[in-house]
């Protein structure tokens, strides 16, 4: 059911998206899509779940594979994983991480991008060495504040993403943080 959603969120977007489509889609009867999920938010609210899994583990696996001197050289690495996720993973280009259908998507508490935020810093502090702390906390907040917007620039007119707006995003966290964290 999430892989269809996520097919017909790419086609028609989320206006258009009915618990109906999705049992057509996957072949399955409503009561099978209501036996999961209310309405058609819970079921883009799981799949924008799965997405942040998957980015998770994406992430993980490149900072477990990569060295970096310090911590805040993985910015490089954390955006090319969430660009390849927007060129390749269904639906992942239509949804994000949810903000075209509620900023609270993916935690009624918190917006999504807090829970992003928060899930990288634990990845960095787990997988790239940095230490946790209110400036952490802080300065990775800002961070994927200033990334989701440029990036959201990047493929507003380019399903590509424009490159060189993608570079600029890397170059402004990268900036960011280094001003804060410099080297070691």
């Amino acid at each position: 059911m999430l892989d269809a959603c996520a097919e017909l969120l790419d086609e028609n977007g989320y206006a258009e998206l009915t618990t109906t489509r999705i049992a057509e889609r996957a072949s399955v009867a409503i009561g099978s899509v209501y036996q999961f999920f209310p309405d058609k938010r819970a079921v883009t609210q799981a799949l924008g779940l799965r997405y942040l899994e998957m980015f998770s583990a994406r992430v993980s696996a490149r900072l477990a594979q990569e060295s970096f001197g310090h911590w805040p050289d993985a910015v490089d690495a954390i955006i090319d994983e969430y660009i390849v996720m927007h060129r390749t993973v269904p639906g992942f280009r239509s949804l994000h991480f949810g903000d075209v259908v509620d900023v609270n998507l993916l935690d009624a508490g918190v917006d999504n991008n807090t829970v992003i935020a928060d899930r990288l810093r634990e990845l960095v502090v787990n997988g790239a060495g940095a230490r946790r702390g209110e400036r952490l906390d802080r300065t990775v907040t800002v961070a994927v504040e200033a990334a989701d917007s440029v990036l959201k620039l990047a493929f507003r007119d380019d399903p590509d993403g424009d490159r060189l707006f993608i570079e600029e995003a890397k170059v402004l966290v990268r900036s960011y943080l280094s001003r804060h964290f410099g080297a070691r």
